[in-house]
């Protein structure tokens, strides 16, 4: 039986997404996915698996402002697992503790069109589940971008 689960992207926070983005995709030829590009965030198309960088917003947008660096318990990477349902995002977020896990942020919609949530492993380990809900908003078509203040 096919596992309906699979490992769909590593991101890494990075100070300068534009040179550490063009770092990678220069040491192994990866593409950028330009469709996922915006103020905040470069994607690479590591072969079938999405490698992103996130500039420091990405750190509140996550639930995660108290793991920046110079934080005591810091985080500088974290995979997705993309799954079949946007249930399922909530279903695996509340088994998540009774494994030993915590919940970060609980599930929500993001602006690029997904239903995730972001947790941490008994070891203290980020991660989110993702389910991608339809296309992926480019960010031109962003109604309210969080990198914008509010009007």
């Amino acid at each position: 039986m096919a596992p309906t689960a699979r490992l769909a992207y590593v991101n890494l926070f990075a100070r300068d997404i534009d040179k550490l983005s063009s770092f990678y995709s220069e040491l192994f030829g990866f593409p950028e996915i330009v469709g996922h590009r915006s103020p905040i965030y470069r994607c690479l198309d590591a072969g079938g698996v999405e490698f992103g960088f996130n500039a420091e917003l990405a750190y509140d947008l996550l639930g995660l402002s108290t793991r920046k660096p110079g934080a005591q318990k810091t985080i500088s990477a974290y995979f997705t697992i993309e799954i079949a349902s946007a249930a399922a995002v909530d279903a695996l977020a509340a088994r998540v503790v009774e494994l030993g896990g915590k919940v970060v942020k609980p599930p929500y919609d993001t602006y690029y069109n997904a239903r995730q949530a972001v947790l941490e492993d008994p070891e203290g380990n980020v991660f989110r589940i993702n389910h991608r809900v339809g296309p992926r908003k480019a960010a031109s078509e962003v109604e309210q971008p969080p990198w914008q203040p509010a009007s």
